[in-house]
């Protein structure tokens, strides 16, 4: 995936911090030993100067130095051997002095087959998902605090079932999103008046999600699409900069999060910027979710039959039903 270079270079330094962290561990447990054991001490002394003597032998030209090796790799592994008896007779493990790392697959440089090794994207993944933080600025979004209780239990005929109850059908379906997640997840479309839960449902999904290790970005449609507009038309080059980042990480990480869809301002470029939007990241396999005041019929007026057909064909449209929570809880 493309990197945002602000976003991996925190990556990095956390990374940095974790070896520092290690090395702090590691040091920490050769003092307890020293301590302790001061023949492990000394035994790791002597082995360190066995590794000088090997370097002088290795650069030296004498005729015997094949011999000298070989003499000195045994009384190594001796000195290893006695080191590890005293470890394991004083309840130790023999690795316990070893190097710690917390990736044994880079060793914890973040570099693995010439790319980005997996422990630095997923920490990459998390500066991505710091950006929620205008979404889980609450810190309850828990599915547990969804209260159907606000939705009436009064048969409704249109849905042929309480708003109570087709809510508690919603609310199974993202229960069950960031298990599923990514492979068996679907693309979700989430319609309704204001105040019925989309929203606040969206982020317990965001929150799930992140938990699992994935990236998670969110924006509204408006300031999603006007950093599509501002990467290509802005004045100023750092502003530029900073909104193509935002692009990338939009068209790239696992889920994006499209709130308010219906609010921005139409034109020929915001229309082009979120037909891109879905459409990249459907044909990558990446999962969107999309919540909207507009109905079925106001989606179709509003947009082009392009967009139109994507999110009629490729996402589960989940229908919120009820009263406006907010005003609600105010009455």
């Amino acid at each position: 995936m493309p990197y945002n270079g602000k976003l991996l270079a925190r990556a990095r330094d956390r990374l940095s911090e974790i070896r520092a962290e290690n090395r702090e561990k590691q040091q920490r447990r050769i003092d307890e030993v020293y301590r302790r054991l001061p023949e492990v001490g000394e035994l790791d002394r002597q082995m360190r100067s066995q590794m000088t003597q090997l370097v002088r032998l290795t650069i030296s030209h004498r005729p015997d130095v094949k011999e000298q090796v070989e003499e000195l790799g045994r009384r190594n592994l001796a000195l290893q051997q006695r080191r590890a008896e005293l470890l394991v007779e004083n309840g130790y493990p023999m690795e316990y002095l070893d190097e710690i790392v917390s990736c044994p697959k880079c060793r914890d440089t973040g570099i693995y087959q010439d790319g980005v090794c997996s422990c630095l994207d997923r920490l990459y993944k998390r500066e991505v998902t710091k950006e929620l933080g205008v979404l889980l600025r609450h810190g309850d979004e828990r599915f547990e605090r969804f209260d159907l209780s606000y939705y009436p239990e009064e048969y409704d005929p249109v849905l042929r079932l309480s708003p109570r109850e087709t809510m508690r059908k919603i609310l199974a379906i993202c229960k069950r999103y960031p298990e599923q997640f990514p492979q068996e997840a679907a693309n979700l479309l989430l319609s309704g008046g204001t105040g019925l839960g989309k929203t606040f449902l969206s982020a317990c999904i965001a929150r799930e999600v992140a938990d699992k290790g994935f990236s998670v970005c969110y924006d509204t449609a408006s300031a999603a699409l006007d950093a599509f507009e501002k990467q290509k038309f802005s004045r100023d080059p750092g502003e530029a900069e900073d909104a193509a980042a935002r692009v990338r990480e939009m068209l790239a990480c696992d889920l994006m999060i499209l709130d308010d869809l219906g609010t921005e301002l139409l034109t020929a470029m915001s229309l082009s910027s979120l037909y891109t939007l879905i459409n990249t990241r459907l044909v990558s396999g990446r999962k969107t979710i999309i919540s909207t005041n507009c109905d079925a019929d106001a989606l179709r007026v509003r947009y082009t039959p392009q967009i139109v057909s994507r999110l009629e064909g490729e996402f589960m449209l989940l229908p919120f039903v009820g009263r406006d929570i907010r005003q609600l809880k105010k009455d």
